[in-house]
C-alpha cells in the first residue's frame, strides 16, 4: 500500500474504513463486502458527537434499551470489526487553530476528514491492510465532498491514490485498488449530489433497512448555539484552549453571561441537572432549599452582589418562580451559605446575556 510493492491481488483483500454508523458508511462497507473484500472499521471520538452527548444525558424509561452507539450497531448489523479510538486530545489543534478554516459556524470539516483519514490510513498501514474508504459522496458536503476538496484530503492526509470511496467511485479517477484490480471498479457507484434517494434505494436492495435519518447530524461544532457558546468560552479565557471538560459542559443546560467576568450554567430538566452535577469541582452551585428544580452552576469570579442575581436568575428559572420569595442554597468546596431572594421578573432579564 502507498508504495509498499504489492502489485498482484492478495490470497485476502483488506479494507479498512471510517464508519459513522450513518446510511452512507455502512453502504460503503457493505458494496466491499459484496466483492469478497475483508472489511474492518475505525470510529473516532472527538468530544463533539452530538449521538454521545445525547446518549449521557438521557436514560431511558424502565425497560426501555439504552441509548444505541449507531457505528457499533452498524458494525454489528455488518458483521464487522470495529476499531473504536479516542482521538479527542490531538483533536484540539484542528479545533482551535484550522489550516483550511471553519464552515459556517465553528466546523473545521476539511481538517478534521484530512485529520482522520491520516489516523486511519496509518491504522491501516499497521494493521496489514491493503486500502483505506470512506462513505464519502461527491457534492453532498459544502467544505468536506467537494471536486477540489478530495484531491487535498488525498494528499495531505498521506493516503493518495489508496483511499477508495465506493459510492461515488465512478465519478472519481480510479484508485491503486481498482488500478490492481482488487476491487471491481463496475460494482462500486456514480452518487453526487444532496439527495439520498440513491442511497436509499441501494440499501433497500441490499437488504440494509436500520440506519439513523440520513440528513441527520453529527456534530455539535456545526451547531450555531454550540458555536455561540464556544466563542463565548474563548473570549472569556482570551484564548482558544479548552479542555474536554470544557467542552462537555457546554453541551448542556442554559448559559447566561450576565457580566463579562461570570457565567451561569442553569439546569433545564432532571437530565441535565443530574449531568451538571458531574462539574461542580471548582464551580459554584446554586440550588433552592426547600424546592425540588433546577441545579445551576457559577463560572468566574463573582462578587457578593453578582452572588445575589445569580441566586435571584436561578430561582426564576425553578419552581418557585411564582413566589415572593425563594431560599436560595450556594455550595462552595464543602462550605454552604443561604440566600433569601425574590426571583427575577421576565422583563429584568437582559437579552444579551443569553449566550
Amino acid at each position: 500500500m502507498n508504495g509498499g510493492g504489492v502489485v498482484e491481488r492478495p490470497e485476502r483483500v483488506r479494507a479498512l474504513g471510517l464508519l459513522s454508523g450513518g446510511l452512507d458508511s455502512t453502504l460503503a462497507a457493505r458494496l466491499l463486502m459484496e466483492q469478497g473484500i475483508e472489511v474492518e472499521c475505525v470510529n473516532f471520538h472527538t468530544g463533539f458527537c452530538i449521538q454521545s452527548h445525547t446518549g449521557a444525558m438521557r436514560n431511558p424509561k424502565p425497560g426501555a434499551p439504552p441509548p444505541r452507539h449507531d457505528a457499533l450497531h452498524a458494525a454489528s448489523n455488518l458483521g464487522v470489526r470495529l476499531h473504536l479510538v479516542d482521538i479527542a486530545e490531538d483533536y484540539v489543534r484542528i479545533v482551535t487553530d484550522p489550516k483550511h478554516g471553519y464552515g459556517k459556524h465553528l466546523n473545521p470539516c476539511l481538517d478534521c476528514k484530512v485529520f482522520m483519514v491520516h489516523k486511519a490510513f496509518e491504522m491501516a498501514r499497521t494493521m496489514g491492510f491493503h486500502f483505506l474508504f470512506t462513505g464519502e459522496v461527491l457534492g453532498q458536503r459544502p467544505m468536506s465532498q467537494r471536486r477540489d476538496t478530495f484531491p487535498v484530503i488525498d494528499r495531505e492526509s498521506g493516503a493518495a491514490g489508496w483511499l477508495l470511496r465506493p459510492l461515488t467511485a465512478l465519478r472519481l479517477p480510479e484508485t491503486e485498488p481498482e488500478k490492481l484490480g482488487w476491487v471491481d471498479r463496475s460494482r462500486l457507484m456514480g452518487f453526487s449530489g444532496r439527495n439520498r434517494k440513491p442511497q436509499m434505494a441501494l440499501a433497500a436492495r441490499l437488504g440494509i433497512r436500520e440506519y439513523p435519518s440520513p440528513a441527520g447530524g453529527c456534530c455539535f461544532l456545526t451547531d450555531e448555539n454550540y458555536a455561540r457558546k464556544l466563542r463565548d468560552l474563548w473570549s472569556f479565557r482570551g484564548s482558544r484552549a479548552y479542555a474536554m471538560e470544557d467542552i462537555l459542559l457546554l453541551k448542556a443546560g442554559r448559559h447566561l453571561r450576565p457580566a463579562p467576568h461570570f457565567k451561569l450554567v442553569i439546569g433545564r430538566d432532571d437530565a441535565e441537572n443530574h449531568f451538571l452535577t458531574g462539574f461542580v469541582d471548582g464551580r459554584l452551585r446554586i440550588r433552592a432549599r426547600d424546592l425540588p428544580g433546577s441545579i445551576t452552576l457559577v463560572e468566574g469570579t463573582p462578587s457578593a452582589d453578582d452572588l445575589t442575581l445569580a441566586c435571584r436568575l436561578a430561582a426564576r428559572f425553578g419552581k418557585g418562580r411564582e413566589l415572593p420569595e425563594v431560599a436560595m442554597v450556594i455550595d462552595s468546596g464543602g462550605q454552604s451559605e443561604v440566600r433569601v431572594v425574590t426571583p427575577m421578573a421576565v422583563h429584568e432579564i437582559r437579552e444579551e446575556w443569553y449566550i
